[in-house]
């Protein structure tokens, strides 16, 4: 089917090799090179269509924007096209990204101006929430990770998108990537009736651009700032945490802002991470991309950070009556160790240098808890352990070594703090679910139910989870090798970067999981359900697989 993008045609539809409107008897083929074949969208600012280039070989998709002027006021006409071409410029310079499309070409045609992008095959985050359901936190997170780089790019680049929703994010059907369109420029639109009147310089700023609930209060006062895009990807994260748009949610009379947090079932360290992305006041938002990274790479850590902090405010005091050093616990050495070391973000280093200092704090102060006396062998030992450390002399030699063998690696290692399968149940049945970063020695929680547990970072090789549920697990940069996953329930799990080298998957349930990266060199997937799970095609060409492996397109087969 040919279609007709004459605005003011009442029946666009024409059989496919026609080459004249049979209605309105407009060309079909656009500046001599472009067939539309169908309406992809149309609003206020024009209209989109999906189109084929004839000149080039196999005639190729694309996608045609089309602005509509609603004035052919002289000055106000040019106006819109000097704002037209600087944003195709916009576009073409942006468009060098991966996951921004590219802009093919852009021209004038008939008083109407047209982009035409590189056409984008995919399902957008809004279709895959409606046919899916929400997303998990680990999804979530693993939507921001995917998102901000993108939006770091084009902030780099001096644009703001200032329409970040749903449906302007797809997911490229080629390799699952997010891409992000619809860059405003057929919607930086002057409002040509309102502002006949105007002077050139209001014409050229009264508009807003965005979607009502996705745009921040001073993008809709025609005042955005990059910080504006973090709010609408805030927004975005919200409705795919909720399957629910910014319009259906309630909001404080009092104060404006929305309620959002009961219908979301999220860490608290991540409710504010989106808390404060989801600020009205600009100056209370992260100001960059970069800064969300930053609070995201530190969330893990952050529950274990605030208690840690608690204890450090208990060390001190404690410190003030034992000549500056808690006993039994050289804190001094070991703790800069900890915050020089790997080449991760200060933050990350601090977090855990507190942590692990609030483990030895937590173990010193147990054993300073056991009373001993002045005379006894026990109290001796600890007199002179305190005495020596006060004296002791402060080494910098092997803290250079540590830190000079420490700036190679780019990935921190676990704590050498180290559970018991015993220990993560008893701890999962106090209402404990974050195990990150740990080191889980012969662990065996088969048939469990251990859904939304954190184990991120955490070394887990050999473990037996045979039939538990790890619905919505991070397993994120996991150790999981030769583990016993068989049967396992791994629907939305959070696997990037996992090392499942020789891991037994046999008939586990991994649909809509998260494997970008994940090492599946010699993995058993036989039998196992990988329906819209997020892995390649050489991924899985190193695993096991067979007739019974359901692969991401739903269908049954080898690699």
């Amino acid at each position: 089917m040919s279609y007709c993008i004459n605005p003011e045609c009442s029946n666009p539809k024409n059989p496919l090799n026609a080459r004249v409107c049979a209605t309105c008897g407009s060309s079909l083929i656009l500046h001599q090179r472009y067939k539309s074949l169908k309406s992809l969208g149309q609003g206020g600012f024009g209209a989109t269509f999906l189109a084929v280039d004839l000149n080039l070989p196999g005639k190729p998709s694309c996608v045609i924007k089309q602005l509509r002027p609603s004035s052919n006021v002289p000055h106000l006409f040019q106006m819109a096209r000097e704002l037209f071409e600087r944003e195709a410029e916009t576009l073409g310079r942006i468009g060098n990204h991966p996951q921004v499309p590219r802009l093919l070409d852009y021209f004038e045609d008939s008083h109407q101006f047209y982009l035409v992008q590189e056409y984008v095959k995919g399902n957008n985050l809004q279709q895959e929430v409606r046919k899916n359901g929400p997303f998990s936190e680990a999804g979530a997170r693993q939507f921001l990770s995917e998102v901000l780089p993108v939006v770091q790019y084009i902030h780099s680049q001096q644009v703001i998108h200032r329409d970040i929703k749903p449906a302007n994010l797809i997911r490229r059907e080629q390799d699952k990537k997010l891409v992000l369109i619809d860059f405003g420029a057929v919607k930086n639109q002057i409002n040509l009736e309102a502002v006949a009147n105007s002077s050139d310089q209001t014409a050229l700023t009264s508009f807003a651009v965005g979607t009502p609930g996705y745009a921040p209060p001073e993008q809709m006062a025609m005042r955005p700032v990059y910080a504006s895009d973090i709010y609408a990807v805030g927004i975005t994260c919200l409705y795919l945490l909720t399957g629910k748009s910014p319009k259906d949610l309630d909001y404080d009379p009092k104060t404006g802002e929305m309620m959002w947090e009961s219908f979301v079932d999220i860490s608290n360290s991540f409710a504010s991470v989106l808390r404060k992305m989801l600020e009205s006041s600009v100056k209370h938002r992260y100001q960059s991309a970069q800064e969300v990274l930053d609070a995201l790479e530190m969330e893990p850590y952050m529950e274990s950070l605030a208690q840690g902090m608690a204890d450090l405010s208990g060390a001190d005091a404690i410190k003030g009556t034992t000549g500056g050093q808690l006993p039994n616990d050289p804190l001094g050495e070991d703790d800069e160790d900890l915050t020089a070391g790997p080449s991760t973000s200060a933050h990350s280093r601090l977090a855990m240098a507190i942590r692990a200092r609030q483990d030895r704090f937590k173990t010193n102060q147990g054993k300073r808890n056991v009373p001993h006396s002045p005379s006894s062998a026990a109290g001796q030992r600890a007199n002179r352990v305190q005495q020596n450390q006060q004296h002791k002399p402060r080494s910098t030699t092997g803290r250079s070594t540590r830190l000079e063998k420490n700036s190679t690696q780019n990935i921190p290692k676990p704590t050498t703090v180290k559970l018991t399968s015993q220990d993560v149940l008893s701890g999962y049945n106090q209402g404990r679910k974050d195990f990150a970063q740990l080191q889980l020695v012969a662990l065996s929680l088969p048939r469990l139910n251990l859904a939304g547990c954190i184990f991120h970072q955490s070394q887990m090789i050999q473990a037996n989870f045979q039939g538990s549920d790890l619905s919505n697990v991070d397993f994120g940069k996991a150790n999981l090798s030769q583990a016993n996953l068989r049967d396992a329930n791994l629907g939305r799990a959070y696997l990037s970067y996992t090392n499942l080298s020789n891991a037994d998957l046999r008939g586990a349930d991994l649909r809509f999981a998260y494997l970008n990266y994940a090492n599946l060199e010699g993995a058993n997937l036989c039998g196992a359900n990988l329906r819209d799970a997020k892995v390649t095609e050489q991924q899985l060409k190193k695993a096991k697989t067979n007739w019974a492996t359901v692969m991401p397109n739903g269908k049954r087969g080898l690699f």
